[in-house]
């Protein structure tokens, strides 16, 4: 059986069943969202820009993008489409906005029918729930983006390889782990792997909930 939740048969349909959609993603709702939000636009985005939402769940941040950009220029992927669809209905103030059809099952990061037209990425919070071949996933596969700027992405790190290798404690109090999720990361393998894709890393210095990390990729080597 799996250690992660979110790979356990009936786990989203139980859940959107129940009216949980908001408490599968992660909690803080109001407050996640702000801060994506927030992080975009201080990358640069603008509404004439299109985004990608990478394992974007029940829309916690598609809710406040899709009032923010022009309309249709908000995608978004996740392994359940119906948690997508869930958020879409409950959570848009003008869900006329967004074609669901740009909502997107994806379970491999291999982003199907999203347009080369994608500026901007982000996948917040999402690599801590799954091990790093999923980031190398992603990160090979966003490459087909040749117009993209950036790609934003968080992760919880271990400060050095002796603490990586038990339970680490991070600063928000949420105890990760190297083999199981919540997952931890070294800086060096993140930038590494990143840099073996064909990406440039910076690590930004924001304080994000739970402790995670925020990296901003664009194409290319420095």
């Amino acid at each position: 059986m799996s250690s992660n939740p979110y790979e356990v048969d009936g786990f989203y349909a139980s859940a959107i069943a129940a009216g949980r959609h908001r408490d599968i993603v992660g909690g803080r709702w109001e407050e996640t969202g702000r801060i994506g939000l927030a992080l975009l636009k201080n990358a640069g985005l603008l509404p004439h820009h299109q985004l990608l939402d990478i394992g974007a769940g029940a829309l916690r941040l598609g809710c406040k993008l899709v009032p923010y950009l022009d309309a249709g220029h908000y995608w978004a992927t996740d392994a359940s489409r119906d948690i997508l669809l869930a958020g879409h209905r409950a959570e848009l103030a003008q869900p006329e906005r967004l074609d669901p059809a740009q909502l997107i099952e994806d379970a491999h990061f291999a982003f199907p029918g999203v347009p080369q037209s994608i500026t901007h990425a982000i996948a917040f919070a999402v690599f801590p729930h799954l091990t790093r071949d999923h980031l190398e996933r992603a990160l090979i596969s966003l490459q087909r983006f040749r117009r993209l700027e950036c790609f934003l992405f968080t992760v919880f790190l271990a400060p050095d390889a002796a603490r990586a290798q038990s339970p680490y404690r991070q600063p928000d109090g949420v105890v990760t782990h190297r083999g199981r999720a919540p997952y931890h990361l070294l800086e060096i393998d993140v930038q590494t792997m990143a840099q073996r894709c064909g990406w440039t890393l910076t690590r930004s210095d924001a304080m994000l909930p739970r402790g995670q990390v925020l990296f901003l990729a664009v194409q290319g080597h420095a």
